[in-house]
């Protein structure tokens, strides 16, 4: 592959898969969502268009402009967007919304890729050239889980890997195997901070991957933000599947963990 379009959301993920690609000669062509999309992009892509969330025609048009036959779709997209007037869905993406069988991420994104495809652009794994920052099983910190810690992290890997199933979200907060939250279209952050705030601390956290996660869109990632609210939260524990899980800044996140006497594991 000699070049491949990049469809950035928010966060560091875009920039980290940017700097990889190119680094194996790649050429990237970015399509960023205003509001949405880091700036810090610009210096890690060859060339950036700005956009619309709302313009799925003028995200197709630029690739096709520019030869691209490839993309992959990295990053968070704020999905509270979709419940807002402004801006309105062009008459591409409004077909797309008026014809998924549901709003869940999984529908709205394979119906996404599907249009892609439609005009000679396929989706690949967001992992292609990024496999090393999919941690293997271990504790990372030099805390340990307790055993009762342990036993939540037991129940809620189970209890995430049903509520990812049914497209209700991939991140659980349990203490003594009561669930406390389940994250929803909030996001894990704001979900890690609710099931706290309900357990009154020392929650455990767990994060998994879809049953046959689609690594071309929406995997599960962590970075320094959800450590800060794990500490925010009292948290005592973070669990996250192993080799199915974007780990952004590893170190950084091992060191916070470590000043904060917080335990990561990866199960």
């Amino acid at each position: 592959m000699k070049k491949i379009g990049l469809i950035a959301g928010g966060g560091k993920f875009p920039i980290i898969f940017a700097k990889a690609a190119r680094e194996k000669g790649v050429s990237i062509v970015a399509v960023a969502f205003k509001e949405e999309t880091s700036l810090e992009l610009e210096k890690a892509v060859d060339k950036i268009y700005w956009i619309s969330i709302a313009e799925l025609k003028k995200l197709i048009g630029i690739f096709k402009s520019e030869g691209v036959k490839k993309a992959v779709m990295a990053g968070r997209v704020t999905k509270t967007r979709l419940f807002k007037d402004t801006p309105k869905p062009d008459p591409a993406l409004e077909s797309l919304l008026k014809n998924v069988s549901d709003k869940s991420d999984i529908s709205l994104l394979r119906s996404a890729a599907r249009v892609l495809r439609f005009f000679g652009i396929t989706l690949i794994d967001s992992t292609i050239f990024l496999k090393d920052i999919l941690p293997a099983k271990g504790i990372l910190t030099k805390r340990v889980p307790t055993k009762e810690e342990w036993d939540d992290i037991k129940f809620g890997f189970s209890l995430a890997k049903a509520t990812s199933r049914l497209e209700i979200g991939q991140t659980v907060v349990v203490k003594n195997k009561v669930i406390l939250a389940i994250e929803a279209i909030e996001g894990t952050d704001k979900a890690i901070l609710r099931g706290g705030e309900l357990g009154n601390g020392s929650v455990v956290i767990v994060k998994t991957a879809r049953p046959n996660q689609d690594r071309r869109f929406d995997i599960p990632t962590i970075g320094p933000d959800t450590i800060r609210s794990l500490k925010e939260a009292g948290g005592s524990v973070l669990a996250i599947e192993a080799r199915s899980t974007i780990f952004i800044d590893k170190d950084e996140c091992v060191s916070l963990a470590d000043s904060n006497n917080l335990s990561l594991v990866v199960v």
